[in-house]
């Protein structure tokens, strides 16, 4: 589901129209990312929790030569932990399906 989708559905089942849904997902999205660059957290209860966290630095290798090392340097990246209500339910969902079945080996 893409963002347009997932606001045309916000729109349907709250009644308001597909731009206003726009809105709605462009306005979390805001504020979300303002949020995680003042190093703050977002969390829906039972669905989950954003949060900002620096990844350290470390030697890597140079793709176009391998064997050369480089230096990657610290970067901030977002993490979403997901909810109680969240992993239930997928949790749930799994214990429905049948376990998949390996494809054969050729």
């Amino acid at each position: 589901m893409n963002k347009a989708e997932l606001a045309a559905r916000i729109a349907e089942k709250v009644g308001i129209s597909k731009s206003q849904g726009d809105a709605v997902i462009a306005t979390l999205v805001d504020i979300v990312i303002d949020t995680l660059k003042k190093d703050g957290e977002v969390t829906i209860a039972g669905f989950g929790e954003w949060s900002a966290r620096t990844r350290a630095g470390r030697v890597g290798v140079n793709p176009q030569k391998p064997t050369e090392k480089i230096q990657i340097p610290p970067v901030r990246v977002a993490k979403f932990k997901a909810g109680k209500v969240l992993k239930e339910s997928l949790k749930a969902q799994n214990t429905e399906r049948p376990p998949a079945q390996p494809s054969p080996s050729s």
